[in-house]
């Protein structure tokens, strides 16, 4: 719309709410005791409630951290089912499904680049250095060559070995760290890069070894999967490779365990009569749910708290209309509409809820940071509080609740007194 069109009602309704707004900072200005005593009790509410959320957040990824440890929340594992129950009886089945090589670089193709694929046989055979009469128990994985990308363990000294190695059923191993301390005695780890293991009185070239934790804080030998009929001994249990799905992402467990299934129907048949599926997403949600109910109980409790600030809030602003109300009536007889004068007294709570939220944000972040830093100096166990966004939101959201909601009330009393009554009053 061209400006010489514009009518100058919007302009004058725009001046006038800006005036109102200056009029409103004005007056917490000249009134700063007033206006910290008001935002005392919002300050209090929100740093409780931020400092709450803060808290919650550090305790939600903390247990996460503590199943990723334990488990691998990324992680599908599909094992075949070698054995069924009979009223009370176990029994071996003996038309158990066993999934190949070829069968899991089938599956990589279905799910592409939501998730790695790894195929790995385990169980127990005793090791020891070939110039050595020294026997240890050992744990050995039989697997393909990207377990690595699954089980994010990285070698420290040397290398994991490579596809054509497992192909080709070459006699190579990449040891634990805790394995290759215990191998090597007081020479350094990495003197045994190069050197003969007997797994199972079975040679292997030790051609790495891995970074401590996870699994490598316990005594592992790992070797190509080729190598699990020669190396374990098969029990009365057979031990079929058991299938590993690493999602890139946590978000993309769901799909990689919905296309696994529907990959494994299709190859197998039936998955509930063939398979174990086994998936840690349940302790993650779990722990999710004990800290969401834990952030809004404490949250409700918190809640009372700004609720007192907002009646604080509501009370200061009462006494101020009575004691402005000469004030209000001369702003009236000058012009001052009903909306203007309810502006004023409206954008004051906001102000005075806004200052106090602003400083409650504050106040909470440094009480949770604090009480984390205390927790972990008592305990030791690697709790941190956690700043998002979303804290800051719910913040911003409260403020801007409590100043309209209980300042509307004095705002409105505001509006309604009659010019000509205000001006008398004293």
């Amino acid at each position: 719309m061209p400006a010489a069109c514009r009518s100058p009602t919007g302009n004058m309704l725009k001046i006038s709410s800006l005036a109102s707004m200056a009029i409103g900072v004005q007056t917490l200005r000249v009134n700063p005791m007033r206006t910290v005593l008001s935002t005392l009790g919002i300050i209090i509410g929100v740093a409780s409630l931020v400092a709450i959320l803060a808290l919650g957040d550090g305790l939600e990824r903390y247990s996460r951290e503590q199943i990723e440890f334990t488990t691998d929340l990324q992680t599908v594992v599909v094992d075949s089912r070698t054995t069924e129950r009979i009223n009370t009886v176990i029994v071996r089945r003996d038309d158990y499904p066993e999934i190949t090589p070829e069968h899991a670089r089938s599956l990589e193709r279905e799910l592409g680049d939501i998730a790695f694929v790894v195929l790995a046989v385990r169980g127990a055979a005793p090791v020891s250095l070939a110039d050595d009469t020294t026997r240890l128990a050992a744990n050995v994985a039989a697997t393909t060559a990207n377990v690595p990308n699954v089980l994010d363990i990285t070698p420290s000294v040397g290398r994991f070995f490579d596809a054509h190695e497992v192909s080709g059923n070459l006699p190579v191993t990449a040891i634990s760290d805790r394995l290759a301390t215990a191998l090597s005695g007081e020479q350094p780890v990495a003197s045994l890069i190069g050197r003969t293991l007997l797994i199972a009185d079975t040679r292997h070239e030790i051609v790495g070894i891995l970074e401590s934790g996870g699994t490598a804080d316990r005594p592992v030998a790992y070797v190509p999967l080729t190598a699990a009929d020669s190396l374990l001994t098969r029990g009365r249990i057979p031990r079929p490779p058991s299938l590993m799905v690493k999602a890139h992402q946590i978000e993309d467990v769901q799909e990689a365990e919905r296309h696994t299934r529907r990959w494994l129907e299709e190859e197998f048949g039936s998955v509930e009569a063939n398979f174990n599926i086994a998936t840690s997403t349940g302790r993650l949600a779990q722990a999710q749910q004990g800290v969401l109910v834990f952030k809004l109980v404490m949250g409700a409790i918190t809640g009372i708290s700004i609720l007192v600030g907002g009646i604080g809030v509501m009370n200061i602003l009462l006494a101020s209309v009575t004691e402005r109300t000469h004030e209000i009536g001369i702003r009236k007889s000058t012009g001052a509409s009903k909306n203007d004068i309810l502006l004023q007294f409206l954008f004051e709570s906001v102000a005075i809820s806004g200052v106090g939220s602003g400083l409650g944000v504050v106040l909470g972040l440094t009480g949770a940071f604090t009480i984390t830093f205390a927790i972990r100096r008592i305990t030791e166990a690697p709790v941190y509080a956690a700043f998002t966004w979303g804290t800051v939101l719910v913040a911003v959201v409260a403020a801007v609740v409590v100043g309209v909601v209980f300042g509307t009330y004095p705002a409105r009393r505001a509006a309604k007194l009659s010019p000509i009554e205000a001006i008398r009053h004293e």
